[in-house]
């Protein structure tokens, strides 16, 4: 059994995106957009205090939803620990909730049988010896004040690696650690990320790893494209807001593990303005195209400053949930089916079984296409396993099977009706 496979089989998963950030309320990339310094941010940390914060519901609403991972900030680019590190004050447990808020995520995940994952930000615009004036990214690296200002890097790449074994000892498994990233030649070696890597794999031998100790979600992993990738590769590519147009493979031609990691709106932490949300059916399509190309869906949700998922993502949860129950076993275990692309939706394959996605209305019958009659065994209607009788066209074409549903040109769900195809042998 490989490491890899509960990755494959599970498909889908939860991306949670939280901390002090929440209280500006203008998403998690605020203090860098808005060059605020550590003081002027410090009421924030100070206001910290989320006292609606059941992990339980959010674990709840992820596993209605069908998911079976989830990956939480433990640490995002502000420095803010969300756990009980003993390497800094910057963390939960010194604000006003006074508790480790992993821990919670941790045990009310886990209970429901959903996967766990971190997400560590390698960069830290809090700590003093990370970079300030002149990086990419830092909201100060615009301030004079610190220009010529000596940084001991040596000793924040010490602070990061130490908290990443916390992290690594303090909850138990880990099924992912989800790094985030690396940019210009802030990359690779220069997080020690072999060292790191080594470290993680001595307590997790099986745990996942993403791709960006040495890119960021805009690459798509080019030492795993490699023939022999480096130990800091990782063990899958995560592009962020794209959905690769043909499956990923490396040098070999052989499949690489990926996800794409997806917002509802348009912003990965809470944003109280942002009302960009996608909707669910076009989230639903959107998994079912990742798991044609062998890959999975990591969406997002961004709780607010007292710790409640929006409103608006909940709606879309319990619909994504009303589709995934009937139809979830066109996409557990499922990949790319090796047979064109219908015009009408996608088609995903579980062993000697076709789930055809179909998404639009048809004018006549709807063709299986990419399979001969003679290979077919039987053909229902997944969401309600009713059999499906192939539709004898006067169009007819002798290398397709055609099927409709009754009488009614409208689809029996209007969002993606999966069609079961099992072959012979």
């Amino acid at each position: 059994m490989l490491k890899t496979d509960w990755f494959e089989q599970a498909r889908f998963g939860m991306f949670i995106h939280w901390g002090i950030y929440a209280i500006p309320a203008r998403g998690e990339w605020v203090r860098s957009q808005e060059r605020i310094s550590v003081e002027d941010y410090q009421a924030h940390f100070d206001n910290f205090d989320p006292v609606d914060y059941d992990p339980k519901a959010w674990a709840k609403a992820a596993k209605d939803a069908g998911m079976k991972y989830a990956v939480m900030t433990a640490k995002h680019h502000d420095g803010f620990c969300l756990f009980d590190s003993k390497l800094t004050d910057y963390k939960a447990t010194n604000t006003k909730a006074g508790r480790d808020l992993i821990k919670e995520y941790v045990d009310a995940f886990r209970a429901e049988g959903i996967k766990i994952g971190f997400y560590y930000s390698v960069i830290d615009w809090h700590h003093p010896d990370y970079p300030h004036y002149g990086d990419a990214f830092h909201p100060m690296r615009e301030n004079e004040t610190y220009k010529g200002k000596t940084h001991d890097f040596a000793n924040y790449l010490k602070y990061m690696h130490a908290q990443v074994e916390e992290l690594c000892t303090n909850y138990g498994k880990i099924d992912i650690f989800w790094f985030d990233f690396s940019y210009d030649d802030m990359k690779g070696e220069k997080w020690e990320a072999t060292k790191l890597v080594r470290m993680i794999r001595r307590y997790f031998p099986d745990v996942l790893i993403d791709n960006r100790l040495e890119g960021s979600g805009s690459e798509q992993g080019s030492h795993l494209s490699e023939e022999n990738p480096s130990e800091y590769a990782g063990d899958f590519i995560c592009p962020e807001h794209a959905i690769p147009l043909e499956i990923p493979r490396n040098a070999k031609g052989k499949p690489v593990l990926w996800e794409s990691c997806v917002t509802m709106n348009n912003n990965w932490g809470y944003h109280a303005e942002d009302k960009n949300y996608k909707p669910a059916d076009m989230l639903i399509k959107k998994l079912v195209e990742c798991v044609s190309k062998g890959g999975n869906l990591l969406l997002n949700v961004g709780p607010d400053a007292k710790g409640c998922i929006p409103a608006e993502s909940l709606k879309i949860l319990n619909i994504i949930a009303a589709w995934m129950k009937p139809n979830g076993e066109s996409i557990y275990g499922c990949t790319y089916a090796e047979i064109p692309k219908p015009d009408y939706g996608r088609v995903t394959r579980k062993g000697n079984i076709l789930y055809y996605h179909i998404m639009e209305n048809q004018i006549g019958g709807i063709p299986l296409i990419g399979v001969k009659p003679e290979q077919i065994k039987r053909i229902w209607h997944v969401a309600t396993g009713a059999e499906i009788k192939p539709f004898e066209s006067w169009f007819h074409h002798p290398d397709y099977v055609n099927i409709r549903f009754g009488e009614s040109p409208l689809l029996p769900d209007p969002t993606d009706t999966v069609v079961g195809v099992e072959l012979y042998g």
